[in-house]
C-alpha cells in the first residue's frame, strides 16, 4: 500500500501548530509495511525550519525496539495486522498498549472516515488520510498531535490530583476523628502533620471515646510503612477499636482482638502496628496504660515537670507475636493534668540542623517542658511542639506526626493535688 512520498511546500507560520516553536525538533516513528518505503526519507521541516526526524517500522514487533523515549509522536498504518483479540483496530489498539506516553496518529484510507474516527475514539490524538499526505501536513499533525498528547497528560495528572485530595479527606475522617467526648470534663486537642508533605496520610491513627459508664478511652497508633494501604488498615483498625471498646473490651482482650483484626486484613505478614491505649477513670485520677511497641505518653501534672509514664511491661507491637500479651497497667494522674499520646514521628526527627543523633523521648520531654514553662497549652502546645521538632529536623519529617492531648482542668472546690 504506496503512501505518497511528503511534498514540501511552503505555509505560512500561522499555520505551525503549538509546540512548533524554533529548535523545537521532533521524532517520528512510522509504523507501516510500504513496501517501496516512501518514508525512507530521514526528516521533513516545517516553515519555521524545525525538524521531524522520521524513523520506520514494518511491524509493531519492529516498533516496540524502536519505541524509545526521544519518540514525540508514532503514526501507525491501521491497516496493519494486530493481536485477534484487539479486533479490527488491532494495531492500533496494541500500539497504545505498548505506547501509552507517546502521542499516536492513525493513518487511514480516504474512504476509511468511520475507522478514523473510531481510531481517535480510542485514543489516537488525531489521524492521516494517506492519499492527502504532504509535508507540511504532516510536521502539523505531528505537532498538534504531541501538545495534545501533553494536554490530555496534564488533565489527567489534574483529575488524579482531585482524586488523591478527596481520597486524603475520606482517609483523614477515619483516621483522625471527632472525638466522642460529651458529658466529660477532660479538654482535647489533636495534630497531625504528613511527613515529607505527602499528599496522601500514612499510617497513623488516634481515637478517644467515653462509654456509658464515664470512663474515658483513648488510643493512639500507627501502621509501619507510608500510603493508602497502611492508612486503610489504620482506619479499619481505629474503627475497631471504638466498637470493641463500647463492646466492653478492654486491656489485654482488646489488644488480642484488634491482633486478629489485623492478621486479616493486612497485605503481609511482615505488616505490624504499635497501638498505645489509656483507660481514665471517671474521676479522672486514675488511669489504666496498655502499650503494644508504642513510645510511653508524657503526663504533666499540675506544679511539677512533665515526665514519661512507666514502659517496662509494654507489649509487642500487634502483628509480630501471634500469642503475645499486653498487660494493663495502673497510674496516678492527680487532679489536674494533661496527657500527650503521639507517634514516632514526633521524637524520630533530627536533635538540630547538621546532626544525625535522633530527638528522643528525652529531647521531646525537654522541649514540652520548656513550652509548658512558656505558658502553652492545649492547641497551642502541640501546634508549638510539632513546629519545633520539624524546625530541628531542619525541614520535613521523615515519618508522620500524629499528637493527641487529654487535659483535666482545676474546678471550683476540687483540691488540685
Amino acid at each position: 500500500m504506496s503512501v505518497p512520498v511528503p511534498r514540501q511546500r511552503n505555509v505560512p507560520v500561522a499555520e505551525t501548530a503549538p509546540g512548533g516553536a524554533p529548535g523545537g525538533d521532533l521524532t517520528l516513528l512510522v509504523v507501516e509495511d510500504d513496501p517501496t518505503g516512501t518514508f525512507g526519507v530521514p526528516e521533513v521541516r516545517d516553515a519555521t525550519g524545525a525538524r521531524v526526524r522520521i524513523r520506520t517500522a514494518r511491524n509493531l514487533t519492529e516498533a516496540e525496539r524502536l519505541l524509545t523515549d526521544d519518540v514525540h509522536c508514532v503514526l501507525v498504518d491501521l491497516a496493519l495486522p494486530g493481536r485477534p483479540q484487539d479486533g479490527e483496530l488491532g494495531a492500533l489498539r496494541h500500539l497504545l498498549h505498548l505506547a501509552p506516553r507517546h502521542a499516536v496518529l492513525a493513518l487511514t484510507g480516504s474512504g476509511d472516515s468511520a475507522l478514523a474516527a473510531e481510531a481517535v475514539r480510542i485514543g489516537a490524538q488525531d489521524h492521516l488520510v494517506r492519499e492527502e499526505l504532504d509535508a507540511p501536513l504532516l510536521t502539523r499533525a505531528v505537532r498538534y498531535a504531541v501538545e495534545r498528547k501533553r494536554a490530555d497528560t496534564a488533565q489527567m495528572k489534574l483529575a488524579e490530583s482531585r482524586l488523591r485530595a478527596q481520597e486524603n479527606a475520606r482517609l483523614e475522617r477515619g483516621l483522625l476523628p471527632t472525638p466522642l467526648l460529651e458529658g466529660s470534663d477532660l479538654r482535647f486537642a489533636s495534630r497531625y502533620r504528613p511527613g515529607r508533605s505527602r499528599a496522601l496520610l500514612g499510617g497513623d491513627f488516634y481515637d478517644t471515646v467515653r462509654t456509658p459508664d464515664g470512663t474515658v478511652h483513648a488510643m493512639i497508633g500507627d501502621v509501619c510503612g507510608h500510603g493508602p494501604d497502611e492508612a486503610a488498615l489504620g482506619v479499619e483498625l481505629r474503627i475497631a477499636w471504638r466498637a470493641l471498646t463500647f463492646a466492653g473490651l478492654c486491656g489485654d482482650e482488646l489488644l488480642s482482638t484488634l491482633q486478629r483484626v489485623l492478621e486479616h486484613e493486612r497485605e503481609s505478614e511482615e505488616i505490624f502496628a504499635t497501638l498505645c491505649t489509656v483507660d481514665i477513670a471517671p474521676d479522672g485520677r486514675r488511669a489504666g496504660l496498655c502499650l503494644a511497641g508504642h513510645p510511653a505518653p508524657l503526663i504533666a501534672r499540675h506544679g511539677r515537670a512533665a515526665q514519661l509514664l512507666p514502659y517496662e511491661d509494654g507489649g509487642p507491637a500487634l502483628g509480630l507475636l501471634p500469642r503475645a500479651r499486653w498487660p494493663r497497667r495502673q497510674v496516678e494522674l492527680g487532679g489536674v493534668w494533661s496527657l500527650l499520646m503521639y507517634t514516632d514521628g514526633l521524637i524520630e526527627g533530627r536533635k538540630g540542623p547538621g546532626t544525625r543523633q535522633r530527638l528522643g523521648q528525652e529531647g521531646m520531654l525537654a522541649m514540652i517542658n520548656r513550652q509548658l514553662t512558656d505558658g502553652l497549652e492545649g492547641e497551642a502546645l502541640l501546634e508549638a511542639a510539632v513546629g519545633e521538632v520539624r524546625e530541628l529536623n531542619g525541614g520535613d519529617l521523615t515519618d508522620d506526626v500524629a499528637v493527641l492531648l487529654l487535659s483535666r482542668a482545676a474546678q471550683r472546690g476540687r483540691r488540685t493535688g
